[in-house]
């Protein structure tokens, strides 16, 4: 059996990762562990400057590229309703929901209630029965 290194299995070498709130606790370990593996990291986080600086630490450290950016994802722009906007909060789109899930788990099933019946049958004819 051949060893196989993790970087080899876990190689993202031509990848982009976007990683928010980059400069806290977490964000810095994910940062460094998908620059370690080869990706491409862009931190975003609300302080500029910290921001930056993990950015050049991680493009010197694990020889990638790393951009800085600061900046809120958590702001965005309230469009209002159109004729094409279906909205989530109401009977329908609960009724439309439980429906659905309903359906495909009906559909997970059938092929077992059905097909069994007649496979059984199929093999009663060729004499063979359990």
């Amino acid at each position: 059996m051949t060893q196989t290194s993790y970087r080899a299995l876990f190689d993202l070498a031509g990848k982009t990762a976007v990683i928010t709130g980059a400069c806290g606790i977490l964000g810095r370990r994910f940062a460094a562990g998908l620059a370690e593996f080869g990706a491409a990291v862009v931190l975003v986080d609300l302080d500029a400057g910290a921001t930056a600086a993990q950015a050049g630490e991680i493009a010197e450290r694990h020889k990638t590229r790393a951009l800085g950016i600061a900046g809120s994802m958590v702001g965005k722009k309230v469009v209002p309703p159109s004729p094409g906007t279906f909205p989530t909060d109401g009977w329908l789109f609960a009724g439309l929901l439980v429906s659905v899930v309903l359906i495909v788990g009906a559909l997970t099933f059938f092929p077992a209630l059905t097909l069994g019946p007649l496979v059984e049958h199929f093999l009663a004819r060729a004499g063979k029965v359990f």
